[in-house]
């Protein structure tokens, strides 16, 4: 049987409380790199269909060479991107979500259909917040 925290405050007591702290929570450490400014672009593009470096890049043209490559270093060291060199002359590589990709994009896709429809209200949100800090 899991033994799982009651609520959300009990987990972080236990994780607060134990010699490493909020280190080892499964959460952050899983959720960190969930989050970053273009994982998730990528991986709702790799959700689609496998890509080569260079057609994710034209694909997301603001992300710089430095970070497109670290971002797909860090979506696969943590399993949820496959890497796949091609024998061919320069070789060729090609990204694709793994079985454990594909079951968070089905989980994150939820939240990014809700960031979507809510755009405009939280860019409201911001406005109307922004406007008071001034005053």
């Amino acid at each position: 049987m899991d033994a799982r925290p009651a609520s959300t405050r009990q987990m972080i007591e236990i994780y607060r409380t134990s010699p490493d702290g909020l280190a080892n929570c499964p959460v952050r450490d899983v959720v960190q790199n969930v989050f970053g400014k273009w994982t998730s672009l990528l991986v709702m593009a790799l959700a689609e269909q496998p890509y080569r470096f260079g057609e994710l890049r034209r694909l997301v043209p603001d992300i710089s060479q430095r970070m497109l490559t670290q971002t797909l270093r860090d979506l696969q060291r943590d399993g949820y991107v496959r890497r796949e060199v091609f024998p061919t002359k320069p070789p060729s590589v090609e990204y694709s979500l793994t079985d454990l990709g594909r079951s968070m994009h089905d989980s994150l896709q939820h939240l990014l259909h809700w960031a979507a429809a809510n755009h405009a209200a939280v860019l409201r949100a911001r406005a109307a917040f922004d406007a008071t800090e001034a005053n």
